[in-house]
């Protein structure tokens, strides 16, 4: 992904595998609509999936569908975590904790500024 086809920090973060500061992102409303990567335009995450977490970044329960995005051991910063990326373009999207709400248990806790919004 071109450098300046994307912000600086969303290029940081879905190319260089960075983190955006927690509470950073706002650009959320509560409309209908489905999450894309913003560096493919791939689905990613459903707006009916979104929670609030607490955590500070965009959280959701599973996956608009489970062919859009891929998984893998993250094991830097000295801890264990699960890495999601887009199954599409392999942009860093953030990682997957087993704390999340039912049906799942899931929350894929994911950098806001990875993702494009698009109303239904």
């Amino acid at each position: 992904m071109s450098k300046n086809k994307l912000t600086e920090l969303a290029y940081r973060v879905t190319q260089l595998k960075e983190t955006e500061p927690p509470f950073s992102y706002h650009g959320f409303d509560e409309s209908t609509g489905i999450y894309k990567c913003v560096c493919c335009e791939n689905p990613l995450f459903n707006s009916k999936t979104k929670y609030e977490s607490g955590s500070g970044w965009p959280s959701f329960y599973e996956p608009h569908k489970s062919s859009s995005i891929e998984t893998e051991s993250d094991n830097s910063h000295g801890m264990i975590r699960t890495e999601v990326h887009c199954k599409d373009c392999g942009a860093h999207l953030g990682h997957v904790f087993e704390d999340g709400p039912l049906p799942s248990g899931l929350r894929y806790c994911i950098n806001g500024v990875a993702l494009r919004f698009e109303r239904s």
